[in-house]
């Protein structure tokens, strides 16, 4: 597992590589929340493009950053779904919740 990030403006993004299950959650989250507080973010793009697996930790990932993202009156996106993680992110529900783009630039569009 591997995270890094970008910063455009007061938006972060922040692109996953490899896995985001119970193993690597709370390190990942600890890491997205380091980088909000440090440069004062507003808005959060989750860049899956290199994620190749997720389970429900990482949906309590995701919720957990919008809720914490929301408080800062800001918006959460994801973008680059693989198959198997869009699958997880449709049976969940989570689509209707955090908007999902095919790349990173259509969500910067929307911010």
């Amino acid at each position: 597992m591997q995270v890094s990030f970008q910063t455009i403006n007061r938006t972060l993004i922040a692109r996953i590589e490899g896995e985001l299950d119970h193993h690597t959650s709370v390190e990942i989250r600890e890491k997205i929340d380091r980088e909000i507080n440090k440069n004062q973010i507003k808005n959060l793009i989750f860049d899956f493009e290199k994620l190749n697996f997720m389970d429900s930790s990482g949906i309590g990932v995701i919720i957990g950053r919008y809720k914490y993202i929301q408080k800062l009156n800001g918006k959460v996106y994801i973008a680059n779904l693989v198959p198997q993680v869009e699958r997880v992110i449709t049976i969940s529900g989570l689509h209707k919740i955090v908007p999902v783009f095919n790349n990173v630039q259509d969500a910067l569009k929307e911010i």
